[in-house]
């Protein structure tokens, strides 16, 4: 009766429209004052706190704040030009371009809808302009920027990590080491998806009034001279990556660390050597940081009491007997497993997602002899399809903001990609060397 009140009142309340964070603290609130009255009501401040007072969790804040200077720095154009007279030339090029700037910037920024956001308005017109239509050009940068939370560093695998931990110890490196091969397995889907989708170069440039040709794709191949040039301006920003995943793997420091690193190299990067970041950005990037960061912890501890309540009512234990009971087949269970994801992530974010089912699913998993890591890895997958599955995926909304398309257009437009990333997703799945390979390979 606990669960079908805690659950079925989350979903009723996500159903309505309420805010995720908002039905998470509403539904375990309710529970909590039916099954133990208001003297209860002192828990929820204490488990609250000690969700976010996570030492490794103060990583997200950092990693946030360094998206969004290297946002101002003006990195990702650089990284764009840089793609862009690399592969540009090519047939698909711009498609080529699109995918692989959004992967420079995941491993930068870490988030699905930042990585939207910062080449969405650049890359959504240049795709326009190449004969794209614009609701399949909104379409694949939403898809492309899903990568964000699967390529190191990850905000999700932290806090998957984190969530994980209290069953199983899971390493943070180990996951950021084992999102590489998915995620570029997911680009190359998205891009081979792209060259079905029927061109029309008249209707391109049509659909491109209305919002800002920002770049074109040059029609010849670039010289090695531009190749270099586009290079020695893209070299910093490429490096951030390498400096970050070096440190950790090398051992010279912590994820959390390395979020404070990321910060500091992001700041001589745009004020020094970039200079286009000015003192006077300063304010509002901070304001940006702090409003993203004070989004993901106010979802975070909500997340915890409906966490808490599912663990102190042994909800995941019942749930993973009955389950186990119907039964013991690992295939069908992962397909069980990958089809609830997928629903469920179309509805709900990836960190409330991690504090709602990981308690309940990961302890089946182990159960049925599925690796830890492989799991984080394909659950990853999963919430990352959510960012750009209707109706609420947020990367639909932020290409349907620059793109000046109505959202139902663009959900017209996802259906190559999503097929390709599901397709994806089964091989993670199923294929549990995708995952562990390279992490088994680094001794990691």
């Amino acid at each position: 009766m606990t669960a079908i009140l805690l659950f079925g009142l989350f979903f009723l309340l996500v159903f309505l429209n309420i805010p995720v964070a908002i039905a998470l603290g509403l539904s375990s609130l309710f529970v909590l004052l039916i099954n133990n009255g208001f003297d209860s009501l002192a828990l929820l401040p204490s488990v609250m706190y000690s969700s976010i007072s996570s030492f490794t969790l103060l990583a997200i804040p950092f990693f946030i704040l360094a998206g969004v200077i290297m946002e101002y720095a003006g990195i990702s154009r650089r990284l764009i030009d840089f793609a862009n007279v690399c592969v540009g030339h090519r047939k698909n090029g711009i498609v080529l371009v699109t995918v692989i700037t959004a992967l420079f910037f995941a491993a930068i920024s870490g988030s699905g809808p930042a990585t939207v956001a910062a080449i969405g308005t650049i890359l959504i017109p240049a795709l326009v302009k190449s004969g794209f239509p614009k609701h399949i050009s909104a379409a694949l940068v939403a898809s492309s920027g899903s990568i964000g939370i699967i390529i190191p560093p990850s905000i999700a695998f932290i806090v998957f990590a984190v969530v994980a931990n209290d069953i199983v110890p899971i390493t943070i490196s180990r996951l950021f080491i084992a999102g590489i091969i998915p995620g570029l397995l997911l680009a190359a889907a998205l891009v081979v998806a792209a060259m079905f989708v029927k061109r029309s170069y008249g209707q391109g440039e049509k659909e491109s009034e209305g919002i800002e040709v920002a770049a074109t794709v040059p029609v010849e191949k670039a010289s090695w001279k531009e190749v270099f040039k586009a290079l020695y301006r893209a070299i910093w920003g490429l490096l951030i990556p390498v400096i970050i995943l070096g440190g950790i793997y090398g051992g010279i420091f912590t994820p959390t660390e390395a979020a404070v690193v990321a910060v500091f190299y992001a700041l001589v990067v745009g004020l020094f050597l970039y200079r286009d970041l000015k003192l006077t950005h300063l304010p509002k990037i901070l304001i940006d940081a702090s409003v993203q960061t004070a989004v993901v912890m106010l979802i975070v501890g909500a997340a915890s009491v409906f966490s808490y309540m599912v663990t102190t009512n042994q909800i995941a234990q019942t749930i993973s007997e009955a389950m186990l009971s119907i039964t013991t087949n690992k295939i069908i269970i992962l397909l069980m497993v990958t089809i609830c994801l997928l629903v469920i992530g179309a509805f709900i974010d990836a960190i409330s997602a991690f504090y709602l089912l990981v308690p309940i699913l990961l302890p089946i998993m182990l159960e049925i002899g599925v690796d830890p890591t492989t799991f984080g890895v394909f659950m990853t997958v999963n919430l990352a399809i959510g960012l750009f599955t209707p109706p609420v995926g947020l990367n639909l909304y932020v290409a349907s903001g620059i793109a000046k398309v109505p959202l139902k257009d663009i959900t017209r437009g996802i259906l190559p990609f999503l097929v390709a990333s599901i397709i994806v997703l089964l091989m993670i799945t199923f294929i549990p060397a995708l995952s562990n390979w390279l992490p088994d390979l680094l001794g990691m």
